[in-house]
């Protein structure tokens, strides 16, 4: 395993690709077994249809990483997104075997036979400016509160499974119109834009490696992109320069909050804050309390905390990205 400076920032990369994976099993068991020797943690996801996540660590040891994953048969031209963490985001490595790398929940649906039409970054301002455009963020409704590109619909959706069901109660009788979609960094639009296509909708397109290219390539001052948006790290947020943004994370509930929330009377960290406060009850509250005690604990004494924190719950929720 490589070394690197103490000071040297923590790199974390989040890549998906849509190709069948030969033998699951396999690749499940090299793949951990690389991240472990390489000190790589973070979640990959591995299922029948491709491979999806997010890992962190040195420089050159995540990048080793890669290069076993480019190993695998028809991964080779794997692409993937860097970007740098001050610390380690996530608190373990795993590697998963599941039925999807995105859960949609509808049979057939397959980015390796059919997507929408993929556009640059540097195209999209014109296609989503043209008013016959029909823009649709498919992230979850909290992420979209954070963010998103000025006119984009909300599907209100708390899982990315309930999207269908938007498709069917929103966009039916637009089958013929262009259709606009993206998300965090191009998975969730794989899916989204594959089902479409199944529907019989003929015009779909889809941003080319979600937010997160589009703020890499394209200027702030030529942007069409409002607020902050949501990563599946410990950053919470970032801004149009990818640096780490102004939201934090109740780790009670896992909704994004502004500096503004956590200076209301429903904010105590670990144990509510204004979106679940009303929901708490007293013995709740107590049993997060203790939660938060050993966490910050455990924090002072320089070790991780086993318990089921905002971290953790970013890594199972990578998948959704």
């Amino acid at each position: 395993m490589k070394n690197e400076p103490a000071s040297a920032p923590i790199l974390v990369a989040a890549l998906y690709r849509f190709h069948p994976v030969p033998d699951t099993e396999a690749a499940q068991a090299a793949l951990q077994r690389v991240m472990e020797q390489h000190a790589v943690r973070g979640t990959l996801l591995v299922a029948d249809e491709g491979i999806n996540g997010t890992i962190a660590g040195a420089r050159d040891n995540v990048h080793a990483v890669l290069a076993e994953i480019r190993g695998i048969e028809g991964f080779g031209d794997l692409i993937h997104k860097e970007s740098e963490a001050a610390e380690m985001p996530f608190l373990r490595a795993k590697v998963r075997l599941k039925k999807e790398i995105v859960t949609l929940g509808v049979d057939g649906v397959d980015p390796n036979r059919v997507v929408g039409t993929y556009v640059p970054p540097e195209d999209w301002n014109r296609l989503i400016s043209d008013p016959a455009t029909i823009l649709v963020d498919t992230r979850n409704d909290y992420e979209v509160e954070v963010g998103t590109f000025r006119g984009a619909r909300n599907p209100q959706t708390t899982s990315f499974r309930e999207f269908p069901d938007y498709v069917e109660r929103e966009l039916a009788g637009h089958e013929t119109e262009p259709i606009a979609m993206f998300c965090t960094g191009g998975i969730r639009c794989e899916k989204a834009t594959s089902y479409l296509r199944s529907r019989g909708f003929e015009k779909v397109f889809h941003l080319e490696g979600g937010i997160l290219n589009y703020l890499e390539r394209v200027p702030a001052d030529e942007s069409l992109w409002e607020g902050e948006c949501f990563v599946f790290d410990n950053r919470v947020t970032v801004n149009h320069a990818l640096e780490p943004g102004t939201y934090a994370m109740c780790h009670a509930c896992r909704m994004p909050v502004t500096e503004k929330d956590m200076t209301l009377p429903s904010w105590e960290e670990g144990v509510s804050c204004l979106y679940c406060h009303a929901e708490r009850t007293e013995a709740d509250r107590e049993r997060l309390r203790e939660r938060q005690r050993q966490l910050e604990l455990s924090r002072e004494r320089g070790i991780p905390h086993i318990g089921q924190d905002a971290r953790e719950y970013l890594e199972s929720a990578a998948s959704t990205r």
